[in-house]
């Protein structure tokens, strides 16, 4: 059984990710790096990308390719300030979900090694 089998699969991943987003459009920091209007599409990619991480279908890189995280993200300055608020939205989706203690450790354990590692540049940017 994968970690995406014991937390509740597809579903519980969905959830996340909406509700990360649901942060997300909101955010005056983060919604300026997402040059589309309709965020459907960033949102399936992360969910496809969490959904393969953790051990489902590998439809993220049956479509995309290698994952790339740091070269996709190239583009956009993202600083210090930027993987707070980014950590802040997923914090609401892991909290939207009902996961053990030792599952929310675990993801919430990637989740913060893979924003900072993120960071493309140290000076913090005013939206």
């Amino acid at each position: 059984m994968t970690f995406y089998d014991e937390i509740g699969g597809e579903a519980t991943i969905t959830t996340i990710v909406r509700r990360f987003y649901e942060g997300v459009a909101e955010d005056p920091l983060l919604r300026p790096m997402y040059p589309d209007e309709d965020l459907g599409p960033a949102e399936e990619r992360f969910r496809q990308f969490l959904v393969q991480y953790w051990g489902g279908p590998t439809t993220y890189s049956d479509g995309r390719g290698h994952p790339r995280l740091r070269m996709r993200h190239a583009p956009f300055a993202v600083t210090p300030a930027a993987a707070e608020r980014w950590l802040v939205h997923f914090r609401a989706g892991l909290d939207a979900v009902d996961l053990t203690p030792e599952q929310d450790e675990k993801f919430w354990g990637y989740v913060t090694h893979a924003a900072q590692f993120m960071v493309n540049k140290m000076e913090d940017v005013t939206p």
